[in-house]
């Protein structure tokens, strides 16, 4: 791995940190740096060694949780799920095709993003630029312009209202606890929609090779039998995995 990408994985960490640190307001406890002395705290207000090895195994543990709810995944997964049901074929790719192929596309849309952490947080950080609260902060802002470009105002109003929050001003005053479920409802929503658009085609070819079928008296033979080759070979000669990635990617800009 080089030193590029292990810079852009520990800035997707930073972000795991902060948006924990956000959540439930662990800024003001341990940074990242750990010590491995097992006595007491001292009189500075730093946890002692084994409570910082369990709020880092409690990071470790959440981290995938939260980088896979809080980037592009959410669309994409449903997305890819959606082309197989539409296609008739759940099984196929098999999921242990598909899932890489999202987390390799998320992590392609979502590099813009790490790469914004790793200059504003991470590089300033570890250079001892900047605080470690400094930096969990600084790790945030990225991702957080990142979801509000993709959450619409109507889902961020309602749990805005719901947490009885003042309306923001600025982009900085949305607070972690009410964009992070709006997100996710506008990346379902995003996502069903695109479905739906996927499905349209092969409702309509599956429609045709029904009514063929009934005139001609086939009534007992599954349509979706006889419609399923027709499917692959419409969705191969439009080059439909071109289209679907492109399309994905657009719909992030």
């Amino acid at each position: 791995m080089t030193l590029r990408s292990q810079h852009v994985l520990a800035g997707a960490m930073v972000v795991a940190v902060a948006l924990l640190g956000t959540g439930v307001g662990l800024a003001g406890a341990a940074g990242p740096e750990l010590s491995l002395s097992f006595g007491e705290a001292d009189g500075g207000g730093r946890l002692s060694g084994p409570l910082q090895i369990v709020l880092l195994l409690t990071i470790v543990s959440l981290a995938p949780t939260l980088l896979i709810a809080l980037t592009a995944f959410v669309r994409i997964v449903i997305v890819l799920a959606f082309v197989r049901q539409a296609i008739g074929t759940p099984t196929m790719p098999p999921t242990q095709v598909m899932m890489p192929l999202a987390l390799f596309l998320t992590v392609f849309v979502m590099l813009p993003v790490f790469q914004e952490i790793e200059r504003e947080a991470l590089t300033p950080y570890l250079e001892e630029e900047i605080s470690d609260t400094e930096a969990l902060s600084a790790a945030f802002d990225p991702l957080r312009r990142f979801m509000l470009r993709q959450t619409r105002d109507k889902d961020l109003a309602l749990f805005i209202d719901a947490a009885q929050e003042p309306r923001p001003d600025t982009v900085a005053d949305v607070t972690a606890q009410s964009l992070i479920p709006a997100f996710m409802i506008s990346e379902l929503k995003t996502g069903f929609q695109m479905g739906f658009l996927l499905f349209i085609p092969f409702l309509v070819l599956d429609m045709v090779v029904a009514s063929i079928l009934v005139s001609m008296g086939m009534m007992m033979l599954p349509p979706v039998l006889v419609s399923l080759p027709f499917k692959l070979m419409l969705f191969v000669l439009v080059d439909g995995w071109n289209i679907l990635m492109g399309s994905l990617i657009d719909s992030f800009r």
